[in-house]
């Protein structure tokens, strides 16, 4: 009984979790092709270079972009996954969020706990939906257990709803989780390989600088050229990855705490309710 309301949402989790990897499989990919596309064929365009020669000096902000190197496309692909998985994200915690406000649900659930009506508690998390009801509601669930258990004294009832409680939110939690990971090494990735693309262009810089006679002006240009690009477009990806994973750990964290929140209530509700009995 104490793992009956679980039991039924585990399938569901590990269907998720199977989902969600081949997705991350697919996306990274395809975002690699992807980019590597927009450089040749967009990017790369004859149009954005002078006489229509790629080889030529660029004469708007794509060539300048194409002129960065052999290092762009794969930092556009880190871009683009950052994109592509803080989208994913946003979707799949919105909807764990469920259908209204968590801290208006969390409102209402501790309301109705303290007037002990525990089917309107209950009402309350089909209407909400998401992982936060579903973790409140298998509470409820096993609060009514509980009460219809001869056998256990208060503590161990208290103790019972509590690890339903962990059980719960330790399904839950993963999901959320997912793909985090993959967001979080792009902050180390796309600063490194924006450093790889810049120490290239720097080594044809000096290469420039290092031939008999007068340099050729427009080669060192372009290396350095080529070295600041990378540069940015680095920093540029990283700098979106941190905003996202720290955007996506506060609404995680925002989700958990409703969670304790609530479930402490419960806890606390049962207990303070059934001490004389």
């Amino acid at each position: 009984m104490a793992n009956a309301p679980t039991k039924p949402t585990t399938p569901v989790k590990k269907e998720s979790s199977s989902a969600s990897g081949i997705f991350a499989s697919l996306t990274i990919p395809i975002c690699i092709v992807v980019a590597i596309c927009i450089f040749i064929f967009i990017l790369g365009d004859p149009s954005h270079f002078k006489g229509g020669d790629p080889k030529a000096e660029p004469t708007d902000i794509y060539g300048t972009i194409h002129k960065g190197g052999v290092i762009v496309p794969l930092i556009m692909s880190f871009l683009l996954m950052v994109i592509v998985f803080s989208i994913e994200r946003f979707v799949v915690i919105g909807k764990a969020s469920g259908t209204g406000s968590v801290d208006s649900f969390v409102r209402k659930i501790q309301a109705s706990l303290n007037a002990g009506n525990i089917a309107a508690a209950s009402a309350e998390c089909d209407k909400q939906k998401g992982s936060v009801a579903n973790v409140i509601k298998s509470a409820l669930k096993k609060y009514g257990e509980m009460e219809a258990e001869p056998n256990l004294d208060v503590d161990q009832k208290t103790l019972a709803i509590q690890k339903d409680i962990e059980e719960a939110t330790a399904l839950e939690m993963p999901m959320l989780e997912q793909n985090l990971t993959i967001i979080a090494t792009l902050v180390s990735i796309g600063t490194l390989t924006g450093l790889l693309g810049t120490v290239v262009g720097m080594i044809g810089a000096f290469s420039a600088l290092a031939t008999s006679g007068v340099p050729n002006q427009v080669e060192l240009s372009a290396h350095i050229s080529e070295a600041l690009i990378n540069t940015a477009f680095g920093i540029s990806t990283s700098a979106i990855s941190i905003i996202m994973y720290n955007v996506f750990t506060s609404k995680i964290d925002k989700l958990t705490y409703a969670i304790d929140e609530t479930g402490f209530s419960i806890v606390q509700t049962f207990a303070s309710s059934h001490k004389n009995k």
